[in-house]
């Protein structure tokens, strides 16, 4: 049964998103009102675009090399309309579209799932998650051009040997190899992904299945109760090293990360139900909620910096300072105060867990509340240190007895 439809097919650039004066090309299928845009992967300076023509102005090479490809594109659309009419299927914008891309059958592509899984969590995963994404795709990439000698492959294609070969290569990889922790990280992301793909039948099979990674554990290091003291108390002149210093000291009293401390304004400061000032601000890492009471020397930290010119002008809690300097800084920090640790900024967020709150009695329950653990699992890696904190701590007293019967006898 045939009925009346209405079929277009627009080029247009999307210039809400100019970057060094260009915008990306898009294709517009518009099928009874209902539309989807297809991004053509071509940047072209805006000035040259004649949005009456849908074309590239002008007739030099690169105008004309784009033309054509935009030319090459509508009759692909076209046909892909015209072959969905002559099969007699249900007619869609996304149909079109699925038809052009050629993931409207079962042979998806790894591709296929990079992109698909790009745009669908581009704004609910963090830029940085993100970012960390891209970096597996760059890997998973790479051992399809290395082991198949081409760009992509089907999911179907992907198996038990495919996920070995991944971890194989990223142990290999430039000689050195990539850390244990890291690669389990890399296949982490890839797995996801084909969850996803599993999930919306795009395969009949999880690679997956009989797959077991090993993490290797890793020591979580912090500061004992002498050396923040020693920190605390560190004297110093150099305004950077003092702010530094501060920062740290504020992350070991409240164990807010880094990235949440740069974000802090007067907003985030409320008085709680027992009458005393909280923090209440949300996990960049994972969004969740976190409320921590504010403990005398975080607060006092805090007056400290209300009349700084950096802290007037911005709003913010704290001068802001680049994760990469901080962590510099730091290296200077542990030197004045003879501690031999590698400090980063981190470790104060491990220290407010082990020296700050569990070795003085809080519950490891408030502590994951506090620090915005998605699983108590994770706070309870804390907890191992501490038990190594009482042995440390029964050993020196068995020595101070040890002494005391010596001087009694």
């Amino acid at each position: 049964m045939q009925h009346s439809r209405t079929f277009s097919i627009l080029f247009w650039i999307n210039t809400s998103r100019i970057k060094n004066d260009e915008a990306k090309i898009y294709a517009r299928v518009t099928v009874n009102q209902k539309r989807v845009n297809i991004s053509l992967k071509y940047n072209i300076a805006v000035n040259t675009w004649s949005t009456n023509r849908s074309k590239v102005k002008g007739n030099s090479q690169k105008a004309r090399i784009v033309n054509l490809y935009l030319d090459q594109v509508y009759s692909k659309l076209f046909k892909c309309y015209q072959e969905l009419n002559a099969e007699e299927k249900l007619i869609t914008a996304q149909a079109i579209k699925n038809r052009f891309l050629g993931i409207d059958d079962k042979h998806y592509s790894m591709q296929n799932l990079i992109d698909y899984h790009n745009d669908k969590m581009e704004y609910k995963l963090h830029k940085h998650t993100m970012r960390h994404y891209k970096t597996s795709q760059k890997y998973i990439l790479l051992l399809i051009k290395r082991r198949y000698k081409t760009s992509d492959i089907y999911l179907k294609d992907i198996d038990y040997s495919f996920i070995i070969e991944f971890e194989n290569m990223l142990r290999s990889y430039n000689q050195g190899g990539i850390a244990n922790n890291t690669i389990m990280k890399h296949i982490q992301r890839l797995r996801k992904m084909i969850t996803m793909a599993f999930h919306m039948e795009w395969i009949d099979r999880d690679p997956f299945a009989k797959f077991k990674g090993k993490h290797e554990k890793v020591e979580r290091g912090f500061l004992t109760e002498a050396e923040l003291l020693r920190i605390e108390e560190l004297p110093y002149s150099i305004e950077r090293i003092q702010t530094v210093k501060d920062l740290f000291v504020f992350s070991c009293y409240t164990g807010i990360a880094y990235g949440d401390i740069m974000l802090l304004t007067k907003d985030n400061i409320v008085h709680g139900l027992d009458g005393y000032q909280w923090i209440t601000t949300k996990r960049q890492k994972n969004g969740n909620p976190v409320k921590i009471p504010l403990l005398p020397k975080a607060l006092s930290l805090i007056e400290s910096y209300k009349e700084h010119p950096k802290v007037m002008r911005n709003g913010a809690l704290f001068p802001r300072i680049s994760n990469q300097k901080l962590n510099s800084y730091l290296k200077e920090l542990a030197k004045l105060c003879s501690i031999k640790k590698n400090i980063t900024f981190h470790m104060a967020r491990h220290t407010f867990a082990t020296t700050v709150t569990l070795s003085n009695g809080v519950p490891i329950e408030t502590v994951s509340k506090i620090l915005g653990h998605t699983k108590i699992a994770t706070t309870q890696i804390y907890a191992k240190v501490i038990e190594r904190k009482v042995s440390d701590d029964m050993f020196m007293l068995r020595q101070k007895l040890g002494q005391n019967k010596i001087a009694n006898v």
